[in-house]
């Protein structure tokens, strides 16, 4: 541990540490829940292809089996996605306590981060490919994990510009 981390952890509370990490990993593994049995639901009920229409033109379940990273980018680079989830997984659980620092909000966004990585690993280590579905239209089709990636690093870098330390620097 160096003297920055150190510090970041000197600043919480006695037994916070062991209470982040517990909603980090909470809220990492309700958001997998969540994204493997939607998945499981749209193997099970769907085929690839297939496009079932709940508000006809603007949402659509959809069954794509992506190849890539997000709106299907860089195809076929399985084993690079595998380890770049595998060390964002692994910053997130060795840093969490520090990352977030005692901030609600970035304990929420961790576990957002966490679960979305864990949920696409999974479809990457199984099938070579994320199963996405949520399909609004006008934006390529995605999944829950996707969603929980996108909006937690949205809530993290809102919790570092404008939390509660930034703000006491201005």
């Amino acid at each position: 541990m160096d003297a920055a981390e150190a510090v970041a952890l000197s600043r919480l509370p006695q037994g916070a540490t062991g209470l982040i990490m517990r909603r980090i990993v909470g809220t990492g593994a309700a958001l997998l829940i969540l994204d493997l049995a939607s998945k499981k639901v749209v193997r099970t009920l769907m085929v690839p292809g297939q496009s079932v229409p709940i508000v006809p033109g603007i949402f659509h379940l959809t069954y794509v089996l992506n190849p890539g990273a997000a709106f299907g980018l860089f195809a076929h680079m399985t084993a690079y996605f595998i380890v770049v989830a595998a060390v964002v997984i692994f910053v997130i659980l060795a840093y969490g306590r520090i990352l977030a620092s005692g901030s609600v909000l970035l304990e929420l966004s961790l576990g957002l981060q966490l679960g979305g990585a864990v949920g696409n690993l999974v479809d990457r280590v199984v099938t070579g490919r994320v199963i996405d579905f949520l399909d609004f239209r006008v934006w390529p089709v995605f999944n829950f994990a996707d969603s929980a990636i996108v909006i937690g690093v949205g809530l993290f870098a809102c919790g570092v510009l404008f939390g509660k330390e930034s703000a006491a620097g201005k």
